[in-house]
C-alpha cells in the first residue's frame, strides 16, 4: 500500500478558532441537541465532518471574484461568466442555476414525472434526492454491485451500476414507467465510491436500447474523474476535464449540488444536453420555485466564486491532496482494526458501523450511536449514512433497513491539517475500544420528511 500522502498544494493565509470543549460540556449540548448532530451549534464542535457541502475554504482568487459579482436581478454578467465555465466543463447547451443540489431537483425531477406508477433506478439515490423523487410522486430504486456491501475487500469501483439487475428491474416494472435512470457519481451512500467509465457506458448503452433519460448526480464529478485516472486502463494520460467531458457525453441532463466540486459555500447546477422543451420547462418552473432564471437563488458574488470553484476543483495536485487526506484517515483507523469501507472514497471514510457496534438492532441507529460517542470522546462531529437516514416506506410507513450502516467521516475541502485528522482518527479508536457500552436510541420527535436533519432523539433504556 501507498503509505506516502502529499503535502496541500497551498499555503495557509487566514485562519478560523476553533473552540476546544469538556466533556462535560459536551454531554448537555448533545443532550440539548436531542442526540442530533446536525442540532449541535457549529461553535461547540472542535472537528466539524458532519458534510463537505459549502463548508470548504475558498482560494484567493475566489475570494477576489467576489468582488465582481454583478447582482442584476436579470441577466447578470456573472451567470453568463458561469455558464461559459458550465458548458466548457460539460458541453451541455442549457445552464440554469439553483441554490444549491436540492433547489435544482425540485426543479427538474417533477418534470420528468408525467403520470402515476414511475420510478427512478439509481446506483444509490442520496438522501434529497429520494426525497425528490418521491415528493414528485415516484419511487426510488437502487441498483449498485453486491461488492459495495462488502466493506472489507478492494474493489476499484464499487459504486457501479448492477448492469444486469438493472436490465432487469426495467423490464419488470417496464421501461414505460422508467423516468430515469441517475448515475450518481461519486456513490456517496456506498461510501463515496467511485463508478467506472465502462459501467457508465453500458448503463447508457441500456437505457438508449429502452428510451430512458440518464441524469448524472454529480456533485463530486471531478472526484470520480479522478478515481478514473487513476484505476481504470486507458485512462492514465488524459486530463480530468477530458474525463469529465467524456462522462457528461453519457448522460441528458446533469444535477449538482457545486457546494462540494464546485469548492463554493453555495450554489447548484441544472444543465441540460439539448432538450429544450425539457429547459424552458425548468427555466419556467425555477422562477416560483428558486428565483429569475439567470440568478436561480444566487447571488451574482455566488456565481463568481463558483465560476473560479469548477475550475480549481479540475486540477490534478488539489484532487491528489483532497483524496490523499481522506487515505490517510483511513489508514490510521484501519490499522487500529476500525471497519471502514476500503478502498476509502473520495470525499470521506465511511466507518461500518453493523461491525462496530453489532449488539445495537438497525431501528436504534448504530450508526448514530457511534456518531455521538465520538462527539462525546474529542468534539468531533461525525454524520449517520444508515437506517436513520434512509427513513420509513413511504407506504408502509414500516423503518427501512439500510444495506449499510455508516458513519462517515467527511471531510471539508482544504480546511483541515493532517494533525486534525489524526485526532479524529484517536476519537474514533477510543470510542471503538469500548464500543460494548454503546447503546441505541429512539424517537422523541420524528419529521415526516428527511427526519435525519431535524429529529430529536433519546438513549434507548
Amino acid at each position: 500500500m501507498n503509505k506516502k500522502y502529499v503535502a496541500p498544494p497551498y499555503r495557509i493565509k487566514m485562519v478560523e478558532p476553533i473552540k476546544i470543549t469538556t466533556r462535560e460540556e459536551r454531554e448537555n449540548y448533545l443532550r440539548v441537541a436531542g442526540y442530533n448532530p446536525f442540532s449541535l451549534r457549529s461553535e461547540d464542535v472542535y472537528i466539524d465532518l458532519l458534510t463537505d457541502s459549502g463548508t470548504g475554504a475558498m482560494s484567493q482568487y475566489q475570494w477576489a471574484a467576489l468582488m465582481m459579482g454583478d447582482e442584476a436581478y436579470a441577466g447578470s454578467r456573472s451567470f453568463y461568466k458561469l455558464e461559459k465555465v458550465v458548458k466548457q466543463i460539460t458541453n451541455y447547451q442549457y445552464v440554469i442555476p439553483a441554490h444549491q443540489g436540492r433547489g435544482a431537483e425540485q426543479v427538474v425531477l417533477p418534470q420528468l414525472v408525467n403520470k402515476e406508477g414511475l420510478y427512478f433506478i439509481s446506483n444509490m439515490h442520496f438522501d434529497t434526492t429520494r426525497a425528490h423523487v418521491e415528493m414528485a410522486g415516484a419511487r426510488a430504486l437502487d441498483c449498485v454491485i453486491d461488492e459495495c456491501f462488502d466493506t472489507e475487500t478492494y474493489h476499484p469501483f464499487k459504486g457501479n451500476f448492477d448492469v444486469i439487475q438493472l436490465e432487469k428491474i426495467i423490464n419488470e416494472k417496464g421501461p414505460e414507467n422508467i423516468a430515469g435512470i441517475i448515475m450518481t457519481i461519486t456513490n456517496n451512500s456506498a461510501g463515496g465510491q467511485p463508478v467506472s467509465m465502462e459501467n457508465m457506458k453500458k448503463v447508457r448503452v441500456i437505457a438508449d436500447k429502452y428510451k430512458i433519460r440518464v441524469l448524472i448526480d454529480g456533485a463530486r464529478y471531478a472526484e470520480n474523474s479522478y478515481f478514473i485516472k487513476q484505476r481504470e486502463k486507458g485512462y492514465e494520460n488524459k486530463s480530468i476535464e477530458e474525463i469529465a467531458l467524456e462522462t457528461f457525453a453519457l448522460a441528458d441532463i446533469f444535477l449538482m449540488s457545486s457546494k462540494k466540486d464546485g469548492l463554493s459555500n453555495i450554489g447548484g447546477l441544472i444543465v441540460i444536453k439539448d432538450d429544450v422543451d425539457l429547459y424552458n420547462k425548468c427555466r419556467t418552473y425555477i422562477v416560483p420555485m428558486e428565483g429569475f432564471p439567470t440568478y436561480g437563488g444566487l447571488a451574482g458574488r455566488d456565481m463568481e466564486a463558483l465560476s473560479v470553484g469548477l475550475l480549481e476543483a479540475l486540477e490534478e495536485d488539489y484532487l491528489q491532496h483532497r483524496l490523499d487526506q481522506v487515505r490517510f484517515l483511513g489508514d490510521k483507523l484501519r490499522e487500529a482494526g476500525v471497519p471502514i469501507q476500503y478502498p476509502t472514497g473520495g470525499h470521506a471514510v465511511f466507518v461500518d458501523c453493523q461491525k462496530f457496534a453489532p449488539h445495537i438492532p438497525y431501528d436504534q441507529f448504530p450508526a448514530q450511536s457511534v456518531c455521538n460517542a465520538v462527539y462525546l470522546e474529542a468534539g468531533v462531529r461525525p454524520v449517520e449514512i444508515g437506517s436513520f437516514l434512509l427513513g420509513r416506506d413511504p407506504d408502509t410507513k414500516e423503518n427501512l433497513k439500510s444495506p449499510l450502516e455508516l458513519m462517515r467521516l467527511t471531510i471539508p475541502r482544504r480546511t483541515y491539517t493532517y494533525a486534525h485528522l489524526e485526532v479524529v482518527a484517536d476519537a474514533v479508536i477510543e470510542v471503538y475500544k469500548n464500543r460494548e457500552k454503546l447503546v441505541g436510541l429512539e424517537f422523541d420527535y420524528e419529521p415526516p420528511v428527511l427526519r435525519h436533519f431535524t429529529a430529536r432523539l433519546k438513549p434507548k433504556l
